[in-house]
């Protein structure tokens, strides 16, 4: 009987451990662990049958009654049924009187257990030793009565008598293995627990935009956690086990030591800022450290929260740049995607006259002059919404109700998913910009004396004429005073003034609509008379009587504080019935006439005679010449330095020489206009632009020439060649030159050509370091808004402004306005053709302080310019010894 027990015990305690163990495997699994659990359930309890234990003669006894309470107890119905099932049939197999009994016998330690398992679900009881003792040992002793009815009376006494041994060994190996399977389910329950929780932990953790790291008291990493494994520097397989020093620079490496140890030692939350190379690039951290009261690990330990503030720290400086930006010069409104005013700045006040109190809220429309009509606004909304943005001149009111001319942008921003959130407007007023450019406008093409167009007016006139497709004819008369200067030096230049102004009046009083009188200087006029007969013969002949009744008026004395003063004058007469001419041909070929006429004695009139057109000739020939000069590469720039006032040197300008085989060098006077005319200016550009380009990067090196900017002269026709930015690249790369010390020098008549295309490719080249300049500014007619839009770094006054200085006090006053433009656009000013010291001393009077003229250096060959400038090097270095 022992050695079955034992058997017993020991079939129990491994069935036990195969159980302990199917916990282990299956428990994350609900399905397979119910099913398994009965499965092995049965296979003890079958094992049991077949290791039965003799308790008295014919009766055997063993623990299946054990085994599957302690099924129902911990598998569940399921796994109950299923191992009463296999129990049940193996017992009916193996047959005998007692077969149904033994199988009735089975069912009730599974009810049993499975109705302590309600009572535990329903907190009744508890899984505890002294809770199950009673009940196993209710089980068995059920289990040896049920046995006791199925014996005689002498079996049966032989059974009871050794019923105590038998509870007293098959009781507490059911306990023990019902605890073996209380204890493998409780440590499993917990392990599943410590699993969630570590799972909810690392999902918390990588939800965040935070690093995580447990670091001991030497900065060694422990353990990382992050939700970008990019922020790891390096990747967090690779630091794991390493010290701070062994990763960081040793000052960064030292910083994190001393953090980790002061929040051990003040057991309290420390807080530190660093940056960090990154696979994402530099990056800003915040480390905030907490000590672990508990850690595991071999050495005190902290636990250290890291989040990137890279992001954050660019919006903050973003904020502070732009909250400065916000309070510029110009006025600034920011409205929501409705247009509701949501801010203004402190200029907006002050150009509107509005505070932000009264404003904010409103809509924009409160400037709105009434000046525009809808159609405007229609289209300003639609670049607005279909290009994101919008600017322009337009006229506004403010508060008081005075309309003002203001440039105005508008720019769209929208947010994440591409809606706009707010529009962003700044304003400017360019009251006083458009006054200056309507005086400078009035200097540049009106004549101070008289009040009368210049030439530059009326050479655009005769363009327009030009350019036109009337079938009318047009008629020039070039007026000469015959003895104005007689008068003028007689009676001063005050009576002289006031007899070209009676002069002005008398020519204007024949003037009809679309007539012209204007005055080219001194004692000139001309009178453009338009609407004359398409006929040659009948537009002379009309031409020729107006011309008498100018001869007529003009003869008639003019008066001066009672005296009477006489003059007469000579014509020269041109009918305009080609369009083959420029308008200096036309007004050229009518001086001549004038010059023939007062040639046959004063108050003369003469018409053009065609046999004066030798001169064109010449231009003929001269044109033929330039081809053949562009082929032998006879154009080469001389460079006339630019000084500042100190008399330092601080570039040169690139001037075009012809250098011709015949007549030697020639100067671009003798040459240009006909170039131009016959599309030649193109070749003639890149020659002298490839020239120059060559030479500065030649000169790049050489001390004399260390803070040296060329200045390159590009025509209308250079200009808007479709490979005009390509073509200066390659030049540009052809000869190894610095793109910054190269400025490209556009007269401003050109520029209406085409301004937007001249605007971009402008803007282009400037991406390249390239340097602008307007040569010749002040004799365009073009509207001088456009100068905030264009990329400009400097305007060249025009040398017939200086040319006129000191005397001239009309030229001097166009000279301050062009100053006073350009440095409130932040331009450089020069000045060409200074060529007296009194000159240079005005110009630097009134705020000009560069210079080129033959006062100060006359154009040089590059050789020559050279030696010139190394010599002056050597003088400067001299003069410090």
């Amino acid at each position: 009987m022992l050695t079955s027990v034992i058997q017993q015990a020991i079939i129990l305690l491994a069935m036990g451990w195969i159980l302990t163990l199917n916990v282990r495997k299956s428990w994350h699994h609900p399905r397979l662990y119910i099913l398994t659990t009965g499965f092995w359930f049965g296979v003890a309890a079958i094992v049991c049958m077949l290791q039965p234990f003799h308790v008295a003669p014919g009766v055997l006894l063993d623990a299946r009654n054990g085994v599957l309470f302690v099924a129902g107890l911990f598998g569940g119905p399921v796994s109950a049924a299923l191992a009463t099932l296999m129990a049940a049939l193996f017992r009916y197999g193996i047959g005998g009187d007692g077969a149904l009994t033994g199988i009735l016998n089975m069912i009730l330690p599974v009810l049993l257990g499975l109705g302590f398992r309600e009572g535990v679900s329903r907190g009744w009881l508890s899984i505890r030793a002294l809770n199950l003792l009673p009940v196993i040992l209710l089980v068995h002793v059920i289990s040896l009565l049920v046995i006791a009815t199925l014996l005689g009376a002498q079996e049966r006494l032989s059974l009871l008598a050794n019923i105590w041994p038998t509870l007293t060994i098959m009781v507490p190996l059911t306990l023990i293995l019902a605890m073996i399977l209380q204890d493998a389910i409780q440590r499993q329950k917990e392990q599943h627990k410590l699993q969630a929780s570590e799972s909810r932990l690392r999902a918390i953790t990588a939800a965040l935009p935070d690093l995580m790291f447990v670091m001991d008291e030497d900065g060694r990493y422990l353990d990382a956690m992050a939700s970008r494994p990019s922020l790891f520097y390096p990747a967090n397989d690779g630091f794991i086990g390493k010290r701070v020093h062994e990763l960081f620079a040793p000052e960064l490496a030292d910083r994190f030591v001393r953090f980790i140890r002061n929040t051990l030692a003040s057991n309290d939350t420390s807080r530190l800022v660093y940056e960090l190379q990154t696979y994402e690039g530099l990056c800003i951290f915040e480390s905030q450290a907490q000590v672990m009261e508990t850690c595991g690990f071999d050495k005190p330990a902290v636990v250290i929260l890291t989040r990137d503030i890279t992001q954050r720290v660019r919006n903050e400086t973003e904020l502070r740049i732009a909250a400065v930006a916000f309070e510029c010069f110009e006025g600034l409104i920011i409205t929501d995607a409705g247009s509701r005013i949501l801010r203004v700045n402190r200029a907006f006040t002050e150009i509107t006259g509005f505070s932000a109190e009264e404003v904010i809220g409103q809509k924009p429309s409160l400037l709105s002059s009434g000046e525009h009509n809808s159609g405007f606004y229609q289209k300003m909304w639609r670049s607005i919404n279909e290009q994101g943005h919008w600017q322009g001149e337009i006229i506004n009111k403010r508060k008081s109700g005075q309309v003002y001319p203001q440039w105005l942008s508008i720019s769209a921003v929208r947010d994440d998913n591409q809606k706009v959130s707010h529009y962003v407007a700044s304003i400017t007023d360019i009251t006083q910009r458009k006054k200056d450019a309507e005086r400078i406008n009035h200097l540049a093409f009106y004549d101070g004396v008289t009040g009368l167009p210049n030439r530059r007016f009326l050479n655009r006139r005769i363009e327009n004429y030009l350019a036109s497709e009337h079938q009318d004819s047009v008629g020039l008369v070039f007026i000469d005073l015959d003895n104005f200067k007689a008068i003028n030096d007689l009676w001063g230049l005050q009576v002289g003034d006031q007899l070209l102004q009676q002069a002005a009046q008398r020519l204007s009083q024949t003037l009809q609509q679309g007539d012209m009188v204007a005055r080219l200087g001194g004692d000139e006029f001309v009178v453009l008379f338009s609407g004359l007969p398409a006929e040659q013969h009948r537009a002379a002949a009309q031409l020729e009587h107006v011309s008498h009744r100018l001869l007529t008026l003009l003869e008639q004395p003019y008066t001066h504080e009672g005296n009477l003063l006489r003059c007469s004058a000579s014509l020269g007469l041109v009918v305009l019935t080609s369009r083959d001419h420029t308008p200096d041909e036309l007004v050229q070929q009518a001086e001549l006439a004038m010059y023939d006429a007062k040639s046959g004695g004063k108050g003369k009139l003469r018409f053009f005679d065609p046999q004066m057109q030798e001169v064109v000739s010449q231009r003929l020939r001269l044109q033929e010449d330039l081809v053949r000069g562009i082929d032998a590469e006879e154009f080469v720039p001389y460079f006339q330095p630019q000084f500042d006032y100190h008399g330092n040197i601080i570039g040169a300008e690139a001037l075009v020489r012809w250098y011709h085989p015949k007549r030697g060098v020639l100067a671009p006077g003798a040459f240009i206009d006909v170039a131009d005319e016959a599309g030649l200016m193109n070749c003639i550009d890149r020659m002298v632009l490839q020239y120059a380009c060559r030479k500065m990067a030649e000169w790049a090196d050489i001390p004399a020439f260390s803070s040296f900017t060329l200045s390159v002269n590009i025509s209308a026709a250079r200009l808007y060649q479709p490979e005009f930015i390509t073509d200066v690249l390659n030049i540009f790369e052809q000869t190894g030159v610095d793109p910054a010390r190269i400025k490209l020098e556009i007269t401003e008549s050109m520029l209406l050509n085409d301004m937007p295309m001249a605007i971009q490719r402008m803007q282009t080249l400037k991406q390249y370091g390239v340097r602008f300049a307007i040569d010749d500014f002040g004799t365009g007619y073009s509207s001088l808004l456009y100068l905030q839009q264009l990329p400009l770094d400097q305007l060249k006054i025009d040398q017939s402004f200086v040319r006129a200085l000191p005397d001239d006090d009309n030229s001097l006053n166009i000279i301050k306005a062009i100053v006073a433009m350009a440095h409130s656009l932040r331009l450089e000013v020069i000045a060409e053709g200074v060529e007296t010291e009194a000159q240079r001393q005005l110009l630097h009077l009134h705020g000009c302080q560069h210079y080129q003229g033959y006062l100060l250096a006359r154009p040089k060959p590059a050789e020559q310019l050279e030696a010139w400038l190394e010599q002056q090097l050597f003088s400067d270095q001299l003069s410090t010894l």
